[in-house]
């Protein structure tokens, strides 16, 4: 190999060798990008809405939170984490429809006893009507406004003939909205034992319809609640949308649809319900009304001895014969 071919390779040899130390000198220097942590914004914790709030929604524990905000957006109007009571606003009905994501205001919601809170709370076409619970009818005190109840009617019925009466209870009403209670219930921590106060009335959301039965239902036997689970709600109404009785117009939005889900969900419903009698609690219980007892047998009159059959009058023209005491009729013509 000739000096001026050497000179060459060797002189590729260096290039190459530098590019490689370069280009690695490249990668080893340049330092992978750095994860910023997320930017959270500095400020006070504001009440939000955690989904759509239409007109008339009652405030549950689910339906808002606190949640950081901007300092330099905050508004006097907004509940302040730390300033409000989060208490005291369960139970509020929603006056202004709040969408999801949206700060609460104070001048959107109506506390109850505050005027229009039930005109607020109402659906349309909707009435409220309030029956008196205690403890037992009142599943102990633990029915808050915004709640569904079904109501049960418990009876004694007794036959005309006496005996045993007729033990029953039956639901009459199901998913039936609690609007209020004469006092709000509150629980406290003393001595360690969570203390329930109790209320004595419940105003229910109902039908004029409903309305007048269960002012009937009141006089005829004792009226109960049973409080409904929230996937019972749910559930109902995934059955009524697949079956057709609830329908969604083509072309609603967000905001419609919610609004029908929300009025069929609040709606109470009547007939399809169930019964319970004494005889399916107990053996010794009746199952059926108690028939009338037979009517008394009216008592016969004494014996008494046929009378004398009169003779019978002749026919046709008769004349009188008197003989002595004796005054007797004889047909004319007779030989």
């Amino acid at each position: 190999m000739d000096r001026k071919k050497l000179m060459l390779l060797l002189g590729a040899l260096v290039i190459a060798i530098g590019t490689a130390l370069a280009a690695r000198s490249l990668l080893a220097g340049g330092s992978a990008p750095k994860a910023e942590a997320a930017q959270v914004p500095q400020g006070p914790k504001v009440l939000v809405a955690q989904r759509a709030l239409p007109v008339g929604t009652i405030i549950t524990a689910d339906a808002v939170s606190f949640q950081l905000w901007p300092k330099e957006m905050v508004q006097d109007a907004y509940f302040v984490d730390g300033e409000a009571d989060m208490n005291k606003l369960l139970g509020t009905v929603v006056r202004y429809p709040i969408t999801a994501g949206q700060p609460v205001t104070q001048g959107g919601l109506v506390a109850p006893g505050d005027r229009g809170f039930l005109a607020a709370a109402l659906g349309p076409g909707m009435r409220a009507t309030t029956i008196p619970v205690s403890a037992k009818t009142g599943v102990g005190g633990f029915v808050f406004p915004g709640d569904h109840v079904d109501l049960m009617l418990t009876q004694t019925v007794r036959g005309e003939g006496g005996g045993e009466p007729l033990r029953t209870t039956e639901t009459i009403l199901r998913n039936v909205r609690v609007l209020a209670t004469d006092r709000s219930t509150e629980t406290s921590v003393e001595d360690g034992k969570t203390i329930v106060r109790g209320f004595r009335t419940v105003t229910l959301e109902v039908t004029p319809k409903i309305a007048e039965k269960i002012q009937v239902a009141q006089t005829i036997g004792t009226l109960s609640l049973s409080l409904r689970s929230l996937a019972d709600n749910q559930s109902e109404l995934d059955q009524a949308i697949a079956s057709g009785s609830v329908k969604v117009p083509a072309g609603a939005n967000k905001a419609q649809e919610e609004k029908l889900l929300s009025d069929a969900m609040n709606r109470p419903v009547e007939g399809g319900t169930t019964f319970v009698t004494g005889g399916d609690v107990s053996r010794f219980q009746r199952r059926n009304v108690p028939s009338a007892a037979p009517a008394p047998r009216a008592p016969s009159a004494p014996y008494s001895a046929p009378a004398a059959a009169s003779p019978a009058r002749p026919a046709g023209p008769v004349v009188r014969v008197t003989r002595g005491k004796t005054t007797v009729e004889e047909p004319v013509g007779r030989n």
